[in-house]
């Protein structure tokens, strides 16, 4: 162990820590659970100092001898070299000054090293005075919370979703010919095509996305620059310009510094809504891949319109029995992701007066949320949705069997006729077209023309 002292005193830290007595304390503070920033999280923090430190030498406040050695630092945080060395809980302060304090004295003494010092010695760079210079954590937090979350909507989320919506269009086209029972209130309705289905499916992840994007742009609003409660009390006027722009030239992301830095630290509103998008989004696959499974079901004895690519064993009791593991492991991200979005919105609530408290699980949940999202999306078509078949003999079986069938005999023969055909070729187990032809409700050949089940589909044509 190494002696360290903060404002506090004296603290004992890992001899081998690159961080320091501030983050010691939060580590013997906040024994709460297992769960840490992702990597993703702690680059975000990187990309913040190391753009700090970049506007704080070009305002001239920040000396060569220090900006060199916190940015070679900073980078080294970015690539992932030094995250052994953040160690905290999410379970923390709520403004999440302990990470904060983490990564400055982290890049701090990375620097101090570089400069030929030892861990722990301040003299050479200090984490407050040097790489916190202009900053806050009541700012830096919740632009690492929008920082993050950006980068994961742009490299794993909408990837994962927009592979999905093309692989289900993709299959939409695929399955425009197979005509199938339409089903509401898990009853028969009439006909549909499989392609029809399928293009529904699409369309909804296709919305889910643009509402995500439009969410997105809300997250492109980053606090850097309010420091303590949004005036930039020990800013220098330019240094949130600066430090954004060189943000977006480390990144490639299009951010743009806060409307209003009040509105910016006192609430977190805008991941709220991104947290609501994920969660329709989550709502919208939950639909899906539950439909497939139920249109998967048999091979015998259930809907069995669909087949899905057989990928693992699915009994250690029932030999050859295969289930749709892939649909099941996205219904249950999807409930992952909705649940999130519940903590989300209680920990949103809690922007009391200029700094909302719950930073740390927000930032947490929602970019569980996102990378959850986008891989599950991803896998769900590589390991399901590609691989899909149709059943077309046993779609276009339940299309003529379905008794709703009936009702394009409606405008023919009236409601009350058409019911009464349905009913009896119910009780007597056959298809509507055969008891319409019993009862002789319409010529032959005006019948076959009403009862064009692919022409069901396609009213309008």
């Amino acid at each position: 162990m190494r002696t360290e002292k903060d404002s506090m005193g004296e603290m004992q830290v890992p001899e081998e820590a690159y961080y320091g007595a501030s983050t010691q304390r939060a580590v013997l503070n906040f024994q709460v659970s297992p769960l840490r920033f992702p990597a993703r999280y702690i680059a975000a923090l990187g990309v913040i100092k190391l753009a700090a430190a970049r506007a704080n030498q070009s305002l001239g406040l920040l000396a060569e001898e220090y900006a060199a050695p916190i940015s070679k630092a900073a980078g080294e945080v970015i690539d992932g070299k030094l995250n052994a060395h953040f160690v905290l809980d999410i379970f923390q302060t709520g403004s999440g000054t302990s990470m904060n304090m983490n990564a400055n004295e982290v890049i701090a003494n990375r620097a101090a090293e570089l400069m030929g010092g030892k861990r722990g010695d301040k003299s050479k760079v200090h984490p407050n005075d040097h790489v916190n210079m202009s900053q806050s954590s009541n700012d830096v937090i919740p632009t690492a919370n929008h920082l993050a979350a950006s980068q994961a909507i742009v490299e794993v989320l909408l990837p994962g979703l927009d592979k999905l919506q093309q692989a289900l269009s993709a299959k939409a086209r695929e399955f425009a010919d197979v005509v199938k029972s339409g089903r509401t209130h898990l009853q028969d309705a009439t006909p549909i095509t499989l392609g029809q289905e399928f293009s529904g499916y699409a369309a909804q992840v296709a919305q889910g996305i643009e509402r995500i994007k439009q969410a997105q742009r809300s997250i492109s609003e980053l606090a850097l620059g309010g420091t303590a409660v949004g005036t930039g009390l020990n800013t220098h006027p330019e240094f949130p310009k600066r430090a954004i722009a060189e943000i977006c030239k480390i990144t490639g992301l299009n951010l743009r510094e806060a409307s209003n830095h009040f509105a910016a630290q006192g609430s977190q509103d805008a991941l709220v809504e991104l947290s609501g998008q994920l969660k329709t989004m989550a709502c919208a696959l939950m639909k899906i891949a539950n439909d497939i499974r139920w249109l998967a079901a048999g091979p015998r004895c259930n809907l069995g319109e669909l087949k899905l690519p057989e990928i693992q064993p699915g009994s250690s009791i029932m030999p050859a029995k295969v289930n749709p593991v892939i649909c099941e492991s996205v219904m249950m991200a999807c409930a992952h992701v909705i649940g999130n979005d519940a903590c989300i919105t209680i920990a949103g609530q809690h922007g009391n007066f200029e700094l909302n408290t719950m930073l740390p699980v927000i930032a947490y949940n929602i970019l569980e949320s996102t990378e959850l999202l986008g891989r599950v999306s991803a896998n769900f078509v590589e390991r399901c949705i590609s691989g899909i078949t149709a059943n077309r003999e046993k779609c276009l079986e339940y299309a003529e069997k379905s008794l709703a069938t009936c009702t394009s005999l409606a405008p023919k023969i009236g409601y009350d006729t058409a019911a009464k055909v349905a009913k009896q070729a119910l009780a007597e187990n056959c298809t509507v077209r055969e008891m319409a032809r019993k009862l002789k409700v319409l010529p032959e050949e005006e019948l076959t023309r009403v009862l064009d089940l692919t022409a069901m589909t396609k009213p309008g044509l």
